[in-house]
Formats: C-alpha cells, structure tokens, sequence
C-alpha cells in the first residue's frame, strides 16, 4: 500500500454506526485507526446506540441517515454478532457512496432505495489493519482500515474480490400488502422515545384521513403529536417518512406492548383530496 499515496488524497467523510455503546473503547480505537491511515478524514458518529446485534435497527437507522451526507460518503456500520464466522466482509458502492461493514443484511435498507453498483469481498488483506485479524473485532482490523482508505481514494476494486450484488444477504422484514380497506405493515424500529415506526410510508396516508388497527386498538392518524392528549396514543408520519404509532408524552412500546416486527395496518377512512 502506498501510503503517500492515501495520505495525499482527497479528505472526505467516514460515518460510523455500532451497537458498541459509549461505556468501552472500541469507537475510540476504531476511530484512532482511521487518523492513522488518515488524519484528513472528518469522521461522524451516527450511533452506537444500536441495541446489541439488532441487525434490524442498524439497518432502519443507516436507511433514515444516508440521504444527508454528501455524494462520496463511507458508511462504516459494525453490528456484527457473526464476526469470526464465515460471513463476508464487505464493500459496496452505490449511488450516494460507499458502505463497509459485514455482509448479513445491515445494508439492506439502503439497497433498497438504491440499487449497489459494485461490491466486493475484502479478501485484499494490503487494506486491513493487519493481515492477521482478530476474529472478534473486525471493525478495528478490517472495517476502519478499509473504509478509511476507501474515503482517501482507493478504488473500491483494489479492496478485494468483486461479487455479484444480487448475493448480498437481505434482512426481511416483509413487504406492505395492500387490502380492501387499507395496507398491512409491520413494525420496523422502536426509537428511544418509544415511538413505534412502520415499514408503511408516508406517502400512502397523504391527502387521506386514517388511522391505524394494531392489537385490537384503533388509533387515529394525525400531523403532530399535540394533535391529542397528553397520554393518548397518535399515529403519525414521522420525519422520517414512515408511519408510526406514539404517546402524546410517553412511551409506546411500553404503554401499548408492540414489539418489533408486530403487525398492524393502517386504514383509510376517507380521501380529503
């Protein structure tokens, strides 16, 4: 690797997301890797919230965050419990930028709005930290390292061994299917707020009265939280484009028990067009 090379190319950005928290060392150290190869790189931390090995979540939060960094951005996402195993690490390029992380479905939210260009294997161990990485924590050997020279202008080929896209593990957490009186949805992300977001978009509710039927209830579609009571439940388009079930001041998932994945369907009532 020719580092003059990397430490005289472009700056650019590398975000970070994780379910490694803040209480250990591993974001510090990972970022640390990145100065290393290069100091230039603005590195963001999105989250290392991510509740652990919540591969669904990791995805749902990349999804909701890439559309706000410029063209050329490196995604390096690390949730990752099949570290060690025989899951691929990978590097994909779309449209927007790069994403570097492992290859179980983390990415699969982004795909799907926006189809990969080229991915690969990172099977080129010239980009890792060491050729002899540590099978528990890729993020530190291999992602940081490889991101990080991705965002310095390494083209993405010189990472490893091209793959077909159409390979790529894909998170399922089903499609939306349209009834007689509406669309069938699941849950498919619960903030720290409680608030219960559906892989329904926005779009479908626009222009429309509606309300949503989960576990027996009906609750009602609305445009702001205060449009009820302090402590009655809303159905609303969040901003981020997905409909989502909430408590006026208080915590869905706990005050109405739905999980992640529960189904719940959104009903339309009238069009106001």
């Amino acid at each position: 690797m020719d580092r003059s090379r990397i430490l005289d190319g472009k700056a650019s950005i590398v975000t970070l997301l994780s379910d490694f928290g803040d209480r250990d060392v591993y974001v510090g150290v990972m970022k640390g890797v990145i100065a290393e190869i290069n100091p230039k790189l603005t590195a963001i931390d999105l989250t290392h919230q991510i509740p652990p090995q919540s591969i669904a979540a990791a995805r749902f939060c990349l999804m909701n965050a890439y559309p706000y960094f410029p063209v050329g951005t490196v995604h390096i996402a690390v949730v990752d419990p099949g570290v060690g195993s025989k899951r691929r690490a990978i590097a994909v390029e779309f449209a927007q930028g790069f994403l570097v992380g492992p290859d179980n479905g983390i990415f699969s939210g982004i795909l799907s709005q926006n189809p990969a260009i080229a991915a690969v294997e990172l099977t080129n161990r010239n980009y890792w930290r060491t050729p002899q990485a540590s099978t528990t924590f890729h993020g530190r050997d291999i992602f940081a390292p490889v991101g990080a020279n991705l965002a310095s202008g390494v083209p993405i080929q010189e990472l490893g061994q091209e793959i077909d896209p159409a390979t790529l593990v894909q998170l399922n957490l089903g499609e939306c299917q349209e009834t007689t009186t509406g669309v069938v949805g699941c849950i498919q992300y619960i903030d720290r707020f409680g608030n219960l977001i559906s892989n329904i978009p926005g779009s479908y509710v626009e222009g429309k009265t509606w309300c949503v039927q989960v576990r027996g209830l009906t609750i009602p579609g609305h445009a702001t939280y205060s449009d009820v009571e302090v402590g009655e439940a809303i159905a609303l388009v969040g901003s981020h484009g997905w409909v989502e079930i909430a408590i006026n001041s208080g915590n869905a998932n706990s005050q109405l028990q739905i999980e992640l994945q529960d189904s719940l369907e959104v009903q339309i009532i009238s069009n106001n067009a």
